[in-house]
């Protein structure tokens, strides 16, 4: 279960953030609407209300698969109430949607709110921690989702203002797009630094090919890393306060497949650095877990 009062009540903020979103985003909505045919009017007025409903489902079970939906559905918000204000939402009623978005994005997206979905699916005694993405990966994941963003909300309208080839295309392109980047996606949500009662697992299918287990023998020490380190990177690279993990022999990895390697790369190390959203708070577990840190 989620160790801080935060991660407690994070999900909770959350749903009420959420609510909000429902009530700003309605009267946004039907100004925006005003004026306009029946079929644009009934498209975005219930196609607002499904994707709500789909995030209210996505917030109902913490879980991991459920962060991957709520990180992909709640921020789609944020640009529904820039085209509603656009579109000619009153000024209040622009504002307030755009605002309580923004607040249910930023929620979303934190670093507690990550950790209690994700330590709500632990098994028995595990501790997992939510590594920060890769630059390169989280830049490509923000692409992407925009992209997808854009269509799954534009599709649907212009096809109600029976621009059939322009907004079937897009449509497509939002219903392909879901299927394509969903396990793209939700690998972010699958990258754990976890404490279990024999050691620590690194849990990566982005950086690494297989999972990487140090047991708690094998361990030697668990810090912050120091400036030039010659530690093996595991962390994209990405941004952040790194973990340095060293043991006392020499250990095998194996990195993912990338261009260059195409069948992964395996090497045989005695340190690595990841990068936990919360390096502090993980250093903090496991030195009450009696594991070496230092």
């Amino acid at each position: 279960m989620p160790s801080t009062p935060l991660e407690r009540w994070l999900p909770w903020a959350l749903r009420l953030a959420w609510i909000g979103v429902l009530w700003a985003g309605g009267a946004a909505v039907d100004g925006a609407t005003r004026g306009r045919s029946d079929a644009i009017d009934a498209v975005a007025t219930y196609g607002s209300g499904v994707l709500w409903l789909a995030g209210v489902a996505a917030m109902a079970v913490p879980a991991v698969v459920t962060l991957t939906a709520v990180r992909s559905i709640v921020p789609l918000s944020i640009p529904a109430a820039a085209m509603a204000w656009i579109a000619g939402a009153g000024v209040v009623d622009g504002a307030s949607f755009v605002a309580i978005a923004a607040v249910a994005t930023a929620i979303a997206w934190s670093a507690d709110t990550g950790r209690a979905f994700v330590q709500a699916s632990a098994y028995g005694d595990e501790d997992r921690y939510l590594l920060r993405p890769p630059l390169a990966y989280g830049l490509a994941t923000v692409t992407t989702w925009a992209a997808w963003a854009a269509s799954l909300l534009a599709g649907p309208l212009l096809l109600a203002a029976e621009r059939f080839v322009v907004g079937g295309i897009i449509t497509v392109i939002a219903i392909g797009g879901t299927v394509w980047t969903w396990p793209r996606w939700h690998k972010l949500s699958r990258r754990w630094f976890v404490l279990v009662p024999v050691g620590i697992v690194i849990h990566d299918h982005v950086v690494l090919a297989e999972t990487m287990m140090v047991r708690r023998q094998e361990l030697r020490t668990l810090r912050l890393a120091p400036a030039g380190t010659d530690a093996a990177d595991m962390t994209g690279p990405a941004s952040g306060h790194a973990i340095e993990v060293t043991t006392h022999d020499p250990i095998t990895a194996i990195f993912a497949a990338s261009p260059k390697q195409p069948r992964g790369t395996v090497i045989h190390l005695t340190g690595c650095l990841v990068s936990p959203t919360r390096p502090g708070r993980l250093l903090a577990a496991a030195s009450q877990r009696r594991l070496p840190v230092g």
